[in-house]
């Protein structure tokens, strides 16, 4: 029997069914507590059920992200240089007048 509030962000284990998981978010107001399995499931419990778990505090799987598919690479970072001078200038989106052959002279 669980008499712990829950945390959000805090990991639980649960001996019955073996599970691993995290608590995603609390609503006070309908008094329901979200959470997320280490494999990616969204479930939901009421208080009333959530103090019938026997839960004991876990620590968090070593790749974490992985329900959220958030590995730790950067997948937003690229190698290209970038140059914020030219993001506002409105000369660099003018393609430039020139013709093969034309402008060799």
């Amino acid at each position: 029997m669980s008499l712990q509030l829950p945390t959000i962000g805090e990991w639980y284990y649960n001996p019955i069914g073996n599970e691993y998981f995290e608590v995603v978010a609390v609503d006070d107001q309908s008094a329901t507590i979200e959470i997320q399995y280490a494999g990616g499931e969204v479930s939901e419990y009421d208080i009333e059920a959530w103090q019938q778990l026997s839960l004991t505090p876990a620590s968090p799987p070593e790749d974490a992200g992985a329900a959220y598919e958030s590995g730790y690479e950067n997948d937003w970072v690229s190698d290209d240089t970038l140059h914020p001078e030219s993001w506002m200038n409105p000369l660099s989106a003018i393609e430039p007048d020139s013709f093969p052959g034309i402008d060799d002279f």
